[in-house]
This record gives C-alpha cells, sequence and structure tokens, in this order.
C-alpha cells in the first residue's frame, strides 16, 4: 500500500501528525537559536564561535566573567563588574563575597535566584556564585549526558514515525533508503560531536553540518509524504 491509497482518515491522521512535528522542529530551532546563539551572535560571535563556547568554552576566563563580559554586560554597571572581577581575580574568597555580594542581589537575583522561579542557576550566596568562578569548560559532562540521552530517545522515535510514513511513498526504492537512514546518521553526527567538540573546538564544524542535515532530511519525508498523500494523484492526472 502507497500513501496515495490510504483511506481519508488515515491520511488525515498522517498528516496533522507531520505537520506538528514539523512546526515543532521550527519552534524546537528557534528556542536553540534564541537560548544558546543568538546571546552570543549579538556581541558580535558567528554561529560556529557561539557553539565552541557552548560546548568548548572560554578557558581563559571563568563562565562568570564571560557572562558578564558578554550576554550579561548589560546588567551590570562597569564599576560593579570591576569589583566582581578583582574579587574572582584575588582567589574569590568567601570573606571577600560581603563586598560584592549586594552586586548580585541587586543585579542578579531577580532571575537568578530560587525564588523567580526560572530554571536557572541561583546567585544569591558564596556557594552558588563560586560555582562559576572556575575556567569556563563549556558543558559539563553530567549536562552532556542529560541531554544527550533525552535527544537520542527523543528524536528516534519522532524519526521512527516519520521514517515508518515516507516509506509507503512512491520514491524510488535506494532514495526511500537513503533519506530514512540520513536522520539517524545526522543524530550520531550532531550529538557524538558535542562531546568531541569538549575536548576539541574544530568539531564545532560537524554539530553545524549534523543538525542542518537533520532538518534538511526531517522537511524532505515531510513534504513529500503530504504530496504524495494529498497532491500527487492530482498532479500525475493533469500532466497525463
Amino acid at each position: 500500500m502507497t500513501l496515495r491509497e490510504l483511506s481519508l482518515p488515515v491520511k488525515v491522521l498522517f498528516s496533522c501528525f507531520l505537520i506538528t512535528i514539523g512546526v515543532g522542529y521550527l519552534f524546537a530551532i528557534t528556542y536553540l537559536y534564541l537560548m544558546d546563539l543568538e546571546p552570543h551572535t549579538k556581541h558580535g560571535d558567528s554561529v560556529l564561535e557561539s557553539v565552541i563556547l557552548k560546548f568548548y568554552g572560554n578557558r581563559g576566563t571563568s563562565k562568570l566573567e564571560a557572562a558578564l563580559n558578554g550576554i550579561m554586560s548589560v546588567h551590570i554597571t562597569p564599576s560593579q563588574k570591576k569589583e566582581v572581577f578583582d574579587w574572582i581575580r584575588n582567589g574569590a574568597t568567601e570573606s571577600g563575597f560581603a563586598a560584592v555580594q549586594p552586586i548580585f542581589l541587586d543585579t542578579c537575583a531577580k532571575c537568578h535566584s530560587k525564588e523567580s522561579g526560572m530554571s536557572i542557576p541561583p546567585l544569591t550566596t558564596y556557594e552558588e556564585v563560586t560555582a562559576y568562578t572556575q575556567v569556563d569548560m563549556g558543558e559539563s559532562f553530567r549536562s552532556l549526558v542529560r541531554v544527550s540521552h533525552i535527544h537520542l530517545f527523543g528524536m528516534s522515535f519522532i524519526f521512527l514515525l516519520t521514517g515508518g510514513i515516507f516509506v509507503l511513498s512512491e520514491v524510488k526504492l535506494w532514495w526511500r533508503a537513503l533519506l530514512v537512514a540520513i536522520p539517524f546518521a545526522s543524530i550520531w553526527m550532531d550529538i557524538g560531536s558535542w562531546w568531541f567538540t569538549k575536548l576539541q573546538p574544530v568539531f564545532a564544524y560537524t554539530v553545524i553540518i549534523g543538525g542542518g542535515l537533520m532538518g534538511l532530511a526531517l522537511a524532505s519525508q515531510i513534504f513529500l509524504s503530504l504530496y504524495e498523500m494529498w497532491l500527487k494523484k492530482a498532479h500525475d492526472e493533469k500532466v497525463a
């Protein structure tokens, strides 16, 4: 059975699923850009540099300094920044924290506190702040493990379902096989490159390539499936 031969209810079900997945993927890409890339790109970093900063880090400085020089710079005055940096470079001692704590409470605690209800690290106590005064090594191994297993499970199920619909198309057999395999290869390339980029920043290129291939493969599966379900028969008849 091909996509053109499916009953109307099945076509509607498959189409609603494919369209929803496509829209969901666009929102995921937008969220990724706004949260991980746009804060860096608006300060002059390229997409490649933003990926490197996320996974490899900025190993010439601490995470706190990098943030205050970058995405958080608009929330702190130059004099406040100097006080914080002086404290960090003098060893980020607990005794010296009392002098800079008001800065964190005034400029950071609105978002970076447990009371804010936001899912971002709090920065109100000495222990919370000093966790970010170490050298910026990028994403932690714990964070990479958590995000990797979520994406591997989630994306695999998505491509199992979109691919399961697409294999019913009338596209040439080897093209179908290729478009079913590419998304999974892209997942391995993309997520695997997160780990390699943490060790060597040159692998940031494969993060971008893997993500691009994944998007193109998903778009191809969705559009070709929708075309064959709703337009191919009418198009063929018109050509004939």
